[in-house]
């Protein structure tokens, strides 16, 4: 049973594209104005788009249904991280060393505008290099709410922070996602993508502290401001331009830590900013006072973390260890030669059997669905087994680490529900073209498409969570558009990632993480709310700074760019 996605529907693309929006407008509404919990309007959601998808666009109701089992089982690999990472977080706090974390950084600064800096920017960044896929806003949430953050302020916080680095995450997989679509190199794609992000990252910092207080007392802590961006912003440039596409974040963090560690030895801000709620920050004198040992013992949990999430990270070792413990990572074909494709199961009904076609692709193309269930691999897993590694060597037993991880379980289920079916519903839009339809209306724009190019990306992530999927979904209808609209298409695919990290802190996905993460499941709505016109400025601002290069500066479009070896 095959199936050829159908774009316009209803022979009128405003009106195709109204019926494609009614999940997503239906979902926005039921979590920012009704405040439903998310797995409900999540379910109500795809329940809504697998009947239009079906009824309107002619998807088989089979293919349909499918699509949210999918994503739903898709989900669950996502779900994984937030648990492992909220685990990991669990047992730093039941053994004491969460508090010694916490002074650690207050030793530092007390300034609650410096610890957003230092934890939801650059730490944070860090992060979603070795990760992605949530792991941000999961591990610097919890560990801003241990400092003292209220939850809603350090959900919020780090939702704004996971955008700029975003375009690298998880060792640069949107960026490869982006090449093997569109068929552009990977060299230039970084580094047009390295010329638009860092102009963005000189401001989040800024627009971090504004978020938490006023303008005075933002201009108060500028120079620590412009220290964190800009030299995040350079070391993100010439990386990106100049040596590889994998590592970026990685390097771009550990500058920024190392920048800000460095100038705030020197100086500090004149007054200490707190919350309104907290208590007058102490005296350097009044401080717990710690051994190095101690502090190291105390942050070792994260930096297992941070070296087991590399590792896994790594191609080699990813791809070694999914080839002797996956049984769906290599399918071989019958003359003994490895399966072209991603690696997984086919997924019944709907692998190779959905095709995409023009405009959105050069040539009708067959959909790939299959699943991977590389549990080992997994982001997720990296985290558990770096919990397990570092409550052993904190001292406690497999039975207290066994009772800790069934707590975690136990307050994340609903979380976990959530992202599961908010998962199924991107699926479904995905496979039954309706994002594809949404996208298409961007391409409408003439010369302005630059800009509105730009938010097509953001639409892909908002939809689908991930910038990697919207790259793999919108990337070649950019090169396309932009060919016909004779505008270089490695700018175009370029915006396409670094416009859709903005909309990052607003896809469903994020938000519930945030949620999770900071034991805040039923406020969905209101961070929704609380984000959504940060994200549509800061998505604006990447539209202009394109535009600028297709029209003003477009010399400046890398071509043939070449690494360092």
């Amino acid at each position: 049973m095959q199936w050829i996605q159908v774009y316009d529907p209803l022979h009128s693309w405003p009106l195709s594209t109204l019926v494609a929006a009614i999940p997503i407008v239906i979902l926005f509404y039921l979590l920012a104005v009704r405040g439903m919990a998310p797995q409900w309007a999540a379910m109500i959601c795809a329940g809504i788009a697998m009947v239009l998808a079906s009824a309107v666009f002619t998807m088989p109701v089979a293919m349909s249904a499918m699509s949210f089992v999918f994503g739903a089982a898709f989900g669950l690999k996502i779900a994984w991280i937030v648990v492992a990472a909220v685990f990991l977080y669990d047992i730093s706090v039941v053994t004491g060393q969460f508090e010694i974390m916490k002074d650690s950084v207050a030793a530092i600064s007390q300034d609650r505008r410096l610890q957003a800096l230092l934890v939801a920017f650059a730490f944070g960044a860090f992060v979603e290099g070795c990760a992605g896929f949530g792991a941000p806003v999961a591990i610097s949430g919890a560990f801003m709410i241990g400092l003292g953050f209220d939850p809603f302020n350090a959900a919020i916080l780090n939702l704004i922070a996971n955008t700029a680095p975003v375009a690298w995450g998880s060792i640069g997989t949107p960026l490869h996602t982006l090449a093997a679509v569109t068929g552009l190199p990977l060299a230039d794609l970084s580094a047009m993508t390295g010329r638009i992000l860092p102009f963005v990252s000189v401001i989040i910092p800024f627009w971090l502290v504004r978020v938490m207080t006023s303008w005075r007392a933002t201009m108060e802590v500028m120079p620590a401001i412009l220290v964190c961006g800009v030299s995040f912003a350079i070391t993100q440039f010439l990386w990106s331009n100049y040596v590889d596409s994998n590592l970026v974040d990685i390097a771009s963090a550990a500058a920024c830590l190392l920048a800000m560690l460095v100038f705030l030895r020197f100086w500090q801000p004149k007054t200490i900013w707190r919350f309104k709620h907290e208590a007058v920050a102490v005296s350097r004198a009044e401080q717990k006072q710690y051994t190095r040992a101690q502090v190291f013992r105390a942050w070792m949990p994260f930096l297992i973390l941070t070296v087991f999430v590399l590792l896994w990270g790594l191609p080699t070792i990813k791809n070694t260890l999914n080839r002797t413990t996956t049984p769906s990572f290599a399918v071989t074909l019958p003359d003994g030669k490895p399966r072209p494709g991603p690696p997984g199961w086919d997924v019944p009904v709907l692998h190779g059997q959905v095709y995409r076609d023009k405009p959105v692709v050069v040539d009708r193309a067959p959909e790939a669905a299959r699943y991977d269930f590389n549990w080992l691999t997994m982001t997720g897993t990296a985290a558990f087994l770096a919990a397990l590694v570092s409550g052993l060597l904190l001292g406690l037993k497999p039975a207290k680490l066994f009772r800790i991880f069934l707590a975690t379980i136990r307050r994340m289920r609903f979380a976990v529900l959530a992202i599961v079916c908010m998962l199924g519903l991107g699926f479904v839009t995905r496979y039954s073209g309706m994002d594809a339809v949404l996208g298409l209306a961007f391409t409408r724009t003439g010369w302005l498409f630059p800009f509105f190019g730009t938010f097509l990306g953001w639409l892909g992530v908002a939809l689908t969570g991930s910038d990697t999927s919207s790259n793999a979904l919108f990337g070649s209808l950019q090169k396309i558009t932009a060919e016909q609209l004779h505008i270089d298409p490695v700018l175009m695919a370029s915006a396409n990632s670094a416009g859709g990290v903005m909309g990052k802190m607003i896809d469903a996905q994020s938000i519930v993480v945030a949620t999770a993460a900071t034991n805040q499941v039923g406020n969905e709505g209101k961070i929704l709310r609380a984000v959504m016109w940060h994200s549509i400025v800061l998505a604006a601002i990447v539209g202009l700074i394109v535009m600028i290069f297709a029209y003003v500066i477009p010399w400046a479009v890398p071509h043939g760019m070449n690494f360092v070896k």
